[in-house]
Formats: C-alpha cells, structure tokens, sequence
C-alpha cells in the first residue's frame, strides 16, 4: 500500500466495506503518479476481492483532490514537438483515463465522500461513483479551459454523469460550483452536515444488495458507455498534449501561479 493512498477495511453485511483515503493534505490531494499507479493497483486487487462489497473514496485534510499534478509535465509546457516527434504526453495523459474506466468498472459499489475542493481529474474521480456524499464544504470545477489546457480524460465521464447539458457548461466555462448546485446538476445525489455519519448510513443501507447482482448489474450499466471509450480517450489525450504545449497553456499555467486573470479574460 502507498503512503499517498490509505485503506482501511470494516465490516458490511456477509462481507467488508474499504476506505481508500488519498493522503497528500500538502497539495490537497493532488493525482500524483504514486498516486494514480496505487489508485490503479487498489482497483486490480478488488477485482478480485470476493468479499469486498463497497468502497469509499475520500480525501484526506479537508480536502478531497485538486486535480492532476502538472509537476512532470514542465518541461513540456509551451513546448511544440520536433518534426515526427511521438508525444509522452499522450500515454501519461491516457494513463488517468484508464484509471477512470477502472474505477468505473468495480464490481463492487463506489461511493464518493467528498470534502472541500474536488477539481479536474479529481472531479473525474467523483463521476465515476455510483453514490456520492458532499459536506456543505464541498467545491467543484473543471478549470482545465481557463489554463488552456483541454479537460480531455474527464470529459466523456463528466459528460455520461451530468447529461451533456451540464456538462458543457461546467467543462467550457471552468467555474466553481458549490455542493447544492452540484446536486441539481446531478453530480452529488446528497449533501450533508456529518459526512462520516452519512457515510456509514450509506453503507449499511446498500448492505441488502446482493454482490453477485451488484456487479452484474454495473457491467449492464457500463456497457453503452464502454464501446468505442478507448478510441474516444486515446483522441482525448491527443487533444490534451497538444493543449499543454501550446502557447495558452503557457501562458495560462503561468498566470495562475502569479495570481493574475489569463491574457485571454482581459479586454
């Protein structure tokens, strides 16, 4: 188990329940490699796992998760290829989307309990969760457009879970949306005051599902959606790494560090 992902395990029903708790409170919980690959490795394990029956996704220190971690892309940033050039950018950006299929393909029930900011990927993380849970603290966005950057792994998963209504205005405008208006665009299914309370209520109420009939269940559900993904994501993260090494991008990630409006938003 890594340091950056917690797991506790407790009883539910005939079988157990697990918490898997992303703890990095120093950068909010952001989607780190070490983070994405233990993410990847808690999932392999459950598949497998017969008497696991739910899972809660929860960040640590008030905060859920910030999003992907840019820090091993730097170098690339406003950087445009050489002639016949493969992009890295491409696998390590695609690497999160099949965690995203991952999470989404769990036998068991997902429950997402989120606390303080879930932003970008980390707000893929919540679309993927067959229940979730928001304290009043919550906050979302997918502010991938306003740093130039294209919300490409997320978008089919932000798409399939709010309608494309929705969607749209939340992947093209970047804007923060707060717990109750998350919930009217169908993201959070409730919002409450105890979250830990909740939680464990949530659990003991999904304990009559039978796990056989659950999993099968969310194989029907997922069907539509998994033909044709790979391709939709491989697109995707064509469209992300050109994104990053753009001029926007560069010029986006820079004002965001000093604290000042992108060149773009200005008259």
């Amino acid at each position: 188990m890594s340091e950056s992902l917690l797991i506790t395990r407790q009883p539910l029903g005939s079988g157990q329940a697990e918490h898997w708790t992303l703890n990095d409170p120093a950068s909010r919980n952001a989607l780190s490699p070490a983070l994405v690959e233990a993410l990847s490795a808690a999932c392999a394990r459950a598949q497998g796992d017969l008497a696991l029956r739910a899972i809660v996704l929860q960040g640590a220190g008030g905060s859920f998760c910030a999003g992907g971690s840019l820090g091993g892309f730097a170098q690339q940033i406003g950087q445009p290829l050489a002639p016949g050039q493969a992009d890295p950018l491409r696998p390590m950006n695609r690497g999160f989307g099949r965690l995203l299929q991952d999470l989404c393909a769990l036998p068991q029930i997902l429950l997402a309990a989120v606390d303080g900011p879930a932003m970008g990927g980390g707000l893929g993380l919540v679309c993927c969760a067959d229940w979730v849970l928001a304290s009043p603290r919550a906050v979302f966005a997918t502010p991938e457009v306003t740093l130039g950057i294209v919300p490409a792994q997320i978008a089919p998963f932000v798409q399939r879970r709010m309608g494309d209504a929705s969607a749209r205005r939340w992947l093209l405008s970047g804007q923060r949306v707060d717990a109750p208006q998350a919930q009217a665009d169908g993201l959070v299914h409730t919002v409450v005051d105890d979250l830990s309370a909740a939680v464990a209520a949530q659990l003991q109420a999904l304990a009559p599902s039978a796990p056989a009939a659950v999993a099968a269940t969310k194989r029907l559900l997922n069907h539509p959606f998994d033909t044709g993904l790979d391709a939709w994501l491989d697109t995707a993260a064509q469209a992300f790494a050109q994104s990053l090494r753009g001029p926007e991008a560069a010029a986006g990630l820079a004002a965001f560090a000093a604290r000042r409006p992108a060149p773009w938003s200005q008259p």
